[in-house]
């Protein structure tokens, strides 16, 4: 059967989940993967609350919606992260604390730990986040970095994850990082290099989105079959490049999404140059049976309307696999 198409919650957590649920069915959804802020998910009221996670389940079976992970980003994002005022405007305020920089790193380390005990109540398997990073403002390399500089990056990231993912072991949940701009891993190399620091951890891989390997040149069909038993959640996610004023470059130049100076910006799913029928073909190769979660965002076009697009493209574009080969059908017995 081709797999579920579902929605990433993360921006329209502005809306009830009550009120998102009807919608996204409306929309053309099979199921939502639930973001871990706005009213969607509470990681501590799952925990500490009976009947909750119940509740969440019973709210979206109304709709005919399925739930295959919940995502965390926002709070991933702290564990590894040099911290300043910016995360307090993302963080649960029990995680941020009194902003102690370490002492916000380890309160967010619990919570992804949480995170996962949350998901398995809630009877899903995938954990999507981000990981954060101590070593993302070096990426141009000036002042000079050598490797070992790099080197202890990777080193704090392994000493904070792999608790996270012994966690997460314990009670059979998979952590699926975002590779994107700001955390340990951002493009294929980088992804190898951080596999490389948990020891290949079997709870750690990816939640795979094109959109933001695409613009950086990263091959990003390659990076599905370089890594083909870590794909653990699918993002389907556009994005353009090359058609700004050619003021801005790869960096963003401190401007805003949907500036017409930019050289990348996110658009709805088949409006970009991501090249998804390609993407859905690798996926069939390494065996990916997952669902395909739209994460929609583009500063151009109503959100509803795109959502809705996006999710008939999605659904027209994957096709069940062949379980035949095709020209067996020109094969005779021998007589």
């Amino acid at each position: 059967m081709p797999r579920p198409v579902t929605l990433f919650t993360g921006q329209w957590a502005d809306l009830p989940l009550a009120e998102l649920a009807p919608l996204a069915r409306t929309m053309g959804f099979d199921g939502l993967e639930l973001a871990c802020w706005g009213d969607h998910f509470d990681v501590q009221r799952a925990l500490k609350e009976d009947g909750y996670a119940d509740s969440v389940r019973e709210l979206l079976a109304r709709h005919d919606l399925g739930l295959h992970a919940i995502g965390n980003h926002l709070v991933g994002q702290a564990v590894c992260d040099p911290i300043d005022e910016r995360h307090k405007a993302i963080l649960p305020a029990h995680v941020w604390g009194d902003g102690d920089p370490e002492g916000v790193r380890g309160r967010a380390a619990q919570e992804i730990i949480d995170t996962g005990r949350a998901a398995r109540k809630l009877g899903v398997d995938v954990v999507t986040g981000f990981t954060g990073s101590s070593i993302w403002h070096s990426l141009y390399a000036f002042p000079p970095t050598d490797q070992a500089y790099w080197e202890r990056g990777y080193a704090d990231f392994a000493r904070r994850f792999t608790p996270i993912l012994d966690a997460f072991a314990e009670v059979d949940v998979n952590f699926a990082l975002e590779v994107h701009p700001t955390e340990i891993a951002f493009d294929t190399a980088s992804a190898a290099r951080a596999l490389e620091a948990l020891g290949h951890h079997p709870r750690f891989g990816f939640n795979y989105d094109p959109s933001h390997l695409a613009y950086q040149g990263v091959d990003y069909v390659g990076f599905i079959r370089r890594f083909p038993k870590r794909i653990f959640h699918v993002h389907i996610k556009d994005v353009w490049w090359g058609h700004g004023s050619g003021e801005v470059g790869v960096f963003g130049g401190h401007t805003t999404f949907g500036d017409g100076r930019r050289f990348w910006d996110f658009r709805s799913v088949g409006r970009g140059d991501v090249r998804f029928e390609e993407i859905i073909v690798a996926l069939h190769d390494v065996g990916y049976a997952g669902p395909l979660s739209i994460e929609w965002e583009d500063a151009r076009m109503d959100r509803v309307a795109g959502a809705t697009e996006s999710a008939a493209y999605t659904r027209r574009l994957d096709f069940p696999p062949s379980d035949v080969v095709f020209d067996d059908a020109f094969a005779r017995e021998e007589t």
